[in-house]
């Protein structure tokens, strides 16, 4: 994969926090890598964004936001209250296009869950990852809740014609409840991909220099990681 979109399977999920972990594997594997941001929302134009996230976690990488809007709404209602142009699904191609001429591996980061509207026609990131005929990788949450919602992200990338890797879990917790443990098994029938990584809860918080170094263990081989990688039984 030189071009991986991510998505969650809803917001404030760990979405910025796994892109980071994928980058911090790919850097220490001295691949180069891009991150691209289609549409930021809920942060002004001083304040730093998901992209300035994950270099700061990761390590050097290349970073691009397409637009920016400040109030933390869906892209197409942020986009409709700043009285700015929204995104378009072909500039996300365009651009993951471009970076991808240049680096190994181009991150395409989106905003909330995989339909959340990008514009006024309904336009989402599952239209820009088809247009840049790229795979779409799902985060979901650990706990009670999130197999109903993987299995119906994992749908809508099926409507689309998408493929997915697979399925990271964005914070892992530290004590698991029963039913995290059992999402570990559940989850990839429901996603229909296999689970190829768990970022520890609170990794965000982490010293980069330590992201750095333990991010590979978080994540399966097929996403850059270690061979050390386990799921826990």
């Amino acid at each position: 994969m030189s071009v991986l979109f991510v998505t969650g399977t809803g917001t404030e999920i760990g979405k910025t926090v796994t892109t980071a972990a994928i980058a911090a594997a790919a850097l220490a594997r001295g691949r180069s890598v891009a991150v691209l941001k289609p549409a930021q929302t809920g942060v002004t134009a001083d304040e730093t964004g998901d992209a300035a996230e994950v270099e700061r976690l990761a390590g050097p990488v290349t970073t691009l936001e397409l637009a920016r809007f400040p109030e933390p709404l869906a892209p197409a209602t942020a986009a409709r209250r700043a009285g700015l142009p929204p995104v378009r699904p072909q500039d996300v191609a365009e651009a993951a296009a471009k970076l991808d001429a240049s680096h190994d591996l181009v991150l395409v980061e989106g905003a909330g869950g995989l339909l959340v509207r990008f514009d006024a026609e309904g336009h989402t990131l599952a239209d820009a990852a088809r247009l840049a005929d790229a795979p779409v990788l799902m985060v979901a949450q650990a706990g009670l809740g999130t197999l109903n919602a993987t299995a119906l992200t994992a749908m809508a990338l099926r409507s689309y014609g998408l493929d997915s890797p697979g399925v990271v879990i964005g914070s892992w917790p530290a004590e698991p409840d029963l039913a995290s443990r059992c999402n570990l098994a559940d989850l990839p029938e429901a996603a229909g991909a296999p689970l190829l990584g768990l970022i520890p809860e609170g990794s965000g918080a982490v010293p980069p220099e330590t992201f750095r170094t333990t991010a590979p263990d978080w994540l399966a081989p097929a996403l850059g990681g270690s061979d050390a990688f386990r799921i826990p039984s």
